[in-house]
């Protein structure tokens, strides 16, 4: 593993708000940067009462503003809520002020609802067919200028600004293959796939001007404490998430319950279980040799960590526990 790295949805808990969230956020990622994390990445979700992180460019200028040297990154931006030119625009703002600090992830599914997507004034039924080709024109605009070019992203046409693919199927690993791109895989709620999209990736990439051989990424939830029983706790809150937006009523983080089995129904746990099943939990002791055989399993070049937590202090722990894990694993 040559990095490990930090994925953080801004959570918005039942008696926070938005502003107290991204403030936990920026917090977050200096605690993450004293850590040794790579990368913070913040993710596009939209009509989420419990995720402040929408306007994602926004919400990563405020992050860097606030440190020094971690790389920011969108993981991701749901390439079909948007113009291509605007994206490259607002990341190529970001590049311009915080040089060699950018990534741009890009996913294919809208983050939302389809009546939301409509709001964003995107097409919900052909908007993702269009994926390949709106990466293409992003990469496009973000390259050095060509003779002639009538449309340039300024800020942005020349900066190189680093385009990761991200997806939890099949489809993204094959078109980060052949465009020779990095590619991250969201393994820490939809799980089942990993593998055989890590497999399709690497024996498909084809060098690129962007990258030379593959990059693999993949992410997993921590939920570390000082106890096992405190960590399988500090679990309940994205459970209780969960079953919430399965059952269409999606809200702000709860706190944890002593109880996991009081969250849902027999059958809503094992849904949950299933989609957090790349999950360590426990004390740092217990999560090393889980992360271990992640890592000896999937071999990939650089771990995304998250874990949605009620508690910011607690949340801040979890992450320094992952850390002292991972640092030791990092390649010399």
């Amino acid at each position: 593993m040559r990095a490990f790295s930090l994925l953080d949805l801004s959570p918005i808990t039942d008696t926070g708000d938005a502003r107290q969230a991204l403030m936990n956020s920026r917090d977050l990622a200096r605690h993450a940067e004293s850590l040794g994390y790579k990368r913070f990445w913040m993710a596009e979700h939209h009509n989420m009462t419990g995720v402040a992180s929408a306007a994602t460019a926004v919400a990563l200028g405020y992050i860097a503003a606030g440190t020094d040297k971690i790389r920011v990154a969108a993981g991701g931006v749901m390439l079909p809520n948007h113009a291509p030119l605007v994206i490259a625009e607002q990341f190529g703002t970001l590049a311009a002020l915080y040089p060699e600090r950018v990534d741009l992830g890009l996913g294919r599914a809208p983050g939302t609802d389809g009546a939301t997507m409509q709001a964003l004034r995107r097409d919900p039924m052909h908007a993702a067919d269009h994926f390949s080709e709106d990466v293409q024109e992003l990469l496009h605009y973000f390259a050095p200028e060509k003779p002639g070019q009538r449309v340039r992203a300024v800020p942005g046409v020349g900066l190189g600004v680093p385009i990761w693919l991200l997806g939890s199927s099949l489809y993204s690993a094959q078109l980060a293959a052949a465009l020779g791109l990095p590619f991250a895989f969201a393994s820490h709620f939809a799980p089942a796939m990993l593998d055989q999209a890590l497999h399709l990736y690497r024996t498909k990439f084809q060098p690129s001007e962007h990258l030379d051989k593959p990059y693999a990424a993949a992410a997993i939830n921590v939920f570390a404490a000082d106890s096992d029983q405190e960590a399988r706790k500090l679990m309940t809150s994205i459970e209780q998430q969960f079953v919430a937006l399965r059952r269409g009523t999606p809200g702000r983080i709860k706190p944890p319950v002593d109880d996991p089995e009081s969250i849902a129904s027999p059958v809503e746990r094992m849904q949950v279980t299933q989609a957090l099943a790349e999950s360590a939990v426990g004390t740092r002791e217990t999560i090393a040799p889980w992360i271990d055989r992640f890592l000896e399993r999937t071999q990939v070049d650089e771990l995304i960590v998250t874990g949605a937590i009620y508690d910011h202090p607690a949340r801040l722990h979890s992450f320094a526990l992952a850390a002292e894990v991972l640092q030791s694993r990092v390649d010399s």
